[in-house]
């Protein structure tokens, strides 16, 4: 029963659960001491003799940050396979009353979470994936990314809206609000606002904005070096007919033109990265 529970829990195990599994408080003791054991947090033991992974750093976290204690924001989506990587500090949120503990490499953020924001997944609370996706999309670099791939497949605009009027003032509340509007209409003329400001505040010239070509209109071009820069709105918005004109219209535009493609989330988490393949295109 020990070796079942501790391979379902990536090797980790709170003293409640060793006790309930036949171990005395002694034999968990004996453990620890000899080494086999490690104690990482209060009452939370990871078995030394498999790697620690990322998935047991989650457990160790929300185990041992006390009672009520859930994963949250981009770790909250880790857990719940919306984002491939974990952050370097985990982010868990208690309650405000009762004791918590701050780990190393945990932020704790104190907060009630309504009944219906939280779930299990796997035996770690972890917030429901309405309120993990507002609050990764605004938590981190990648997050707007986590907010386009949920929507349409875990998660809808209405599921997102009901959550964030359950949270309105919590940490970037506005900020997710500002997402939601965007994401409600595809938000493509505002990406395009975007690709124009950051090509301005860097000071980059000779482009212009909606420039016609045949029978295209390019989102922005720099037509002495014919680099066309195409923007997409919100991924989940595409349907199967939008997305074959668009690839279409790349086709015959890259006949003539360098075409490089833009989404909302590139535009917003990577901004630095779109400059600089742009300004290895274009004469300095």
């Amino acid at each position: 029963m020990l070796n079942d529970v501790l391979s379902a829990q990536d090797g980790v195990i709170t003293g409640t659960q060793a006790i309930a599994c036949g171990l005395s408080r002694q034999q968990v003791a004996r453990r620890v001491r000899s080494g086999s054991w490690e104690r990482r947090a209060p009452n939370v033991y990871f078995v030394c003799d498999r790697e620690f992974s990322d998935r047991a750093r989650v457990r160790c976290a929300v185990w041992g940050s006390g009672a009520g204690a859930a994963a949250s924001g981009m770790t909250a989506a880790f857990w719940l396979d919306l984002e491939p990587r974990l952050p370097g500090i985990l982010e868990v949120t208690t309650p405000r009353r009762g004791r918590s503990h701050a780990l190393p490499g945990t932020c704790v953020r104190r907060r009630n979470l309504a009944f219906s924001d939280v779930i299990v997944r796997k035996g770690v609370r972890v917030t429901a994936i309405a309120l993990t996706v507002l609050e990764a999309a605004v938590g981190a670099a990648g997050g707007v990314g986590v907010m386009d791939r949920a929507l349409g497949r875990h998660t809808s605009i209405g599921a997102l809206r009901a959550a964030h009027a359950r949270n309105s003032g919590r940490r970037g509340s506005a900020a997710a609000g500002r997402l939601l509007k965007a994401a409600e209409s595809g938000a493509r003329s505002e990406a395009e606002r975007i690709i124009v400001r950051l090509l301005t505040d860097a000071g980059i010239t000779g482009w212009v904005a909606n420039f016609r070509y045949g029978s295209f209109v390019i989102d922005v071009a720099f037509p002495a070096v014919r680099l066309a820069i195409e923007i997409d709105g919100w991924a989940f918005h595409s349907d199967a007919t939008a997305f074959q004109s668009d690839r279409h219209r790349q086709n015959e535009l890259s006949r003539d033109w360098t075409v490089l493609r833009y989404t909302w989330a590139d535009l917003v988490d990577r901004p630095e990265s779109v400059l600089a393949q742009i300004r290895c295109r274009i004469p300095h």
